[in-house]
């Protein structure tokens, strides 16, 4: 009987579930008067809407007196979620600001904060805002482990998010 058991187990285990998250992130040109890079979080959230992780938070690092992050706070649901929590920098989660253009982002199922994440529904969510700027924020649902691409178009501060999750 316990010789039927070992695949059933394996089969069970999180490791058989692991996959792969990409992301990518387009951060559109703006035609505007005084442009500012905008302050991006990106975190998994369960479709109540609850908290799950953190995967990025780009904001401006190098400012005096970690002044920067005071202005993390525009970013409102991520710093109601998880933010106002957060000692920033986050080692792992926080960077920079970002440029124009697409970002990509890709983390392995195998590492934190997806090797400990249970199988079923869930969102990518992407907020943006940016000074003398508006905000946006973005929700990519998804099915974790399973096999997909989704996608989201912004219509101001953020441009296409692709989420594609591979086995």
């Amino acid at each position: 009987m316990r010789k039927h058991l070992l695949p059933l187990v394996v089969l069970l285990s999180p490791a058989a579930f692991a996959a792969d998250l990409d992301i990518s992130v387009e951060i559109p040109r703006l035609d505007v008067a005084e442009y500012h890079r905008p302050y991006v979080a990106l975190w998994l959230e369960k479709p109540d809407q609850s908290h799950v992780a953190n995967l990025a938070v780009w904001y401006d690092l190098k400012m005096k007196d970690k002044e920067g992050e005071k202005w993390l706070k525009d970013m409102r649901q991520w710093w109601r979620r998880s933010g106002r929590s957060l000692e920033m920098p986050v080692d792992g989660v926080s960077a920079a600001t970002r440029a124009v253009g697409t970002h990509q982002l890709s983390y392995k199922g195998s590492e934190a904060p997806l090797q400990s994440l249970p199988a079923g529904d869930y969102n990518l969510v992407v907020e943006a805002a940016r000074e003398v700027g508006g905000r946006e924020l973005l929700r990519v649902p998804f099915t974790w482990p399973q096999p997909a691409t989704a996608k989201a178009q912004g219509t101001s501060e953020l441009g296409a998010i692709t989420l594609t999750v591979k086995p």
